[in-house]
């Protein structure tokens, strides 16, 4: 591949990954919406049944059901009990907290993954790393305001941490399902898994659903559907050290969100932490393409 078709792909690549995460958004919204109607897991698993069906239109008109073949099942299992935790939570949090705080707090899942791949992947993490997860996670402490009258739930923000923690945790997964299984089976198997997980553990609280509330429903499988094909694009074209960054975009999107439809707007504190946490992840992210760039460059040692 040339240099300007690189380039190219990695354009293409950050522009995936923005409109994800804005569909995202779109998506967290909605669910905030009908979270005041319905459970948080009958709502992670309408969530799931809603975005298969719009990811099975182009599997079924292309006939690709090879790619859908699963590898190592066990794996898939854990994920998804991941996955259902991290929906639980992030819901349980979204319908107590502003978009903007949720999103805040789950911002540090970038700095736990950073954090648990020693352990979990044994992959050596450098101490200028570890100084930059510590000032990261004092960030999230600024936001909850020590002393005062916090957020609306401290129950709520615990909620956000832990499903940041699960989606740290679902991310790295990724990594040993990746070496066996196409993007499309582990959405597939995903959105089959939690869904159905979800389903189970919502039967005994089930609500009917209200006329009026299909068309969000809609909303949010169409949302989820595409942010996950865009999320998977992105990382696909380019390297997470170049589409990483623009996934903190998100608190953009939180903030205007609040504004316009709650009338909301962030705090002194929030701005500050959320603004620590950024800076953060970014440092993690630069020194990573730094050490990637020493690597492959021939003049260059690597420290």
């Amino acid at each position: 591949m040339s240099h300007r078709d690189q380039v190219r792909d990695r354009l293409r690549g950050i522009t995936f990954m923005a409109a994800a995460v804005f569909v995202f958004a779109i998506m967290d919204s909605l669910m905030k919406r009908v979270s005041a109607h319905y459970g948080t897991f009958q709502i992670s698993s309408l969530r799931c049944m809603a975005s298969l069906l719009f990811l099975m239109l182009p599997i079924v008109w292309r006939r690709s059901w090879n790619t859908l073949r699963p590898h190592a099942p066990l794996l898939h299992l854990f994920r998804a009990a991941l996955g259902i935790g991290m929906l639980t939570l992030f819901i349980f949090a979204v319908h107590r907290l502003s978009m903007a705080e949720t999103y805040a707090i789950s911002l540090c899942a970038p700095l736990l993954m950073t954090a648990l791949s020693g352990p979990f992947l044994g992959e050596r993490v450098p101490l200028r790393r570890w100084c930059a997860i510590v000032i990261g996670l004092c960030g999230v402490l600024v936001m909850l305001k020590p002393g005062q009258s916090g957020f609306a739930s401290k129950i709520a923000v615990l909620a956000a941490a832990g499903s940041a923690v699960c989606y740290a945790l679902s991310a790295l997964s990724v990594r040993f399902l990746g070496r066996s299984n196409s993007n499309t089976s582990m959405v597939f198997w995903w959105l089959v898994l939690v869904g159905a997980g979800s389903l189970t553990l919502a039967v005994p609280g089930w609500r009917p659903i209200e006329s009026d509330d299909w068309v969000w429903l809609a909303g949010i499988g169409v949302s989820g559907a595409l942010g996950q094909v865009w999320i998977t694009e992105a990382f696909r074209r380019a390297p997470p050290s170049v589409v990483g960054p623009f996934e903190y975009t998100a608190l953009l999107w939180g903030f205007a969100i609040d504004w316009i439809f709650w009338s909301a707007s962030p705090s002194r504190l929030l701005l500050i932490g959320a603004s620590i946490i950024i800076a953060s992840g970014v440092f993690i992210i630069w020194d990573e393409k730094r050490l990637a760039d020493l690597a492959y460059s021939p003049a260059s040692p690597l420290p």
